[in-house]
């Protein structure tokens, strides 16, 4: 693939992506130039082109956030959207997941299951939690970690995934959803 068929193909992705985190277009046209030049000085390094959308889209959070970085320094906050996916420019990869978790979920004993659910997927903290079921707080924490771990050994039972430095998963390739 060289960077002519990458900004052919990908181009208008990546600059609706960056406008979306970006306030000013002229900024997302600069880090698109960035992450192309990146793009070409690192595909020889590459090893798996099935997984190059999420490559490129790594080297633009990576920009985004080294662009933002920069700005914190001069007093601007680094927004939460760097490291969210968006779904309409790049493969949700949560999103992908989560319609595998369910079976996953509901084959861990109930109380783990419920812990996993209410905490990781309702968004109920695990204070308010232990609070509804009359627990304490360490039991709820016990058993979300519990759930959660149980949860990954099922997955590594049956899913093939990748993970970045921040354990963010990057791409799998499941055998079982």
């Amino acid at each position: 693939m060289d960077i002519q068929q990458i900004w052919n193909e990908y181009g208008s992705k990546l600059r609706s992506f960056l406008l979306t985190r970006v306030k000013r277009p002229e900024d997302a046209d600069d880090l698109l130039q960035e992450i192309l030049i990146k793009t070409h000085q690192n595909l020889s390094s590459l090893q798996d082109t099935k997984k190059f959308q999420s490559w490129l889209f790594q080297i633009a959070r990576n920009t985004l956030t080294d662009y933002y970085r920069g700005h914190t320094m001069s007093g601007q906050a680094l927004p939460e959207a760097i490291a969210t996916d968006d779904p309409n420019n790049e493969p949700n990869i949560r999103q992908e997941l989560s319609k595998c978790i369910q079976p996953f979920i509901q084959s861990l004993p109930e109380k783990y299951g419920d812990a996993v659910t209410a905490v990781d997927l309702q968004g109920i903290s695990q204070k308010a939690l232990a609070e509804e079921l009359g627990l304490s707080h360490s039991a709820i924490k016990s058993r979300v970690q519990r759930g959660r771990q149980m949860l990954a050994e099922l997955f590594k039972s049956c899913c093939s995934y990748e993970l970045d430095a921040r354990g963010n998963i990057m791409d799998f390739e499941t055998g079982c959803c």
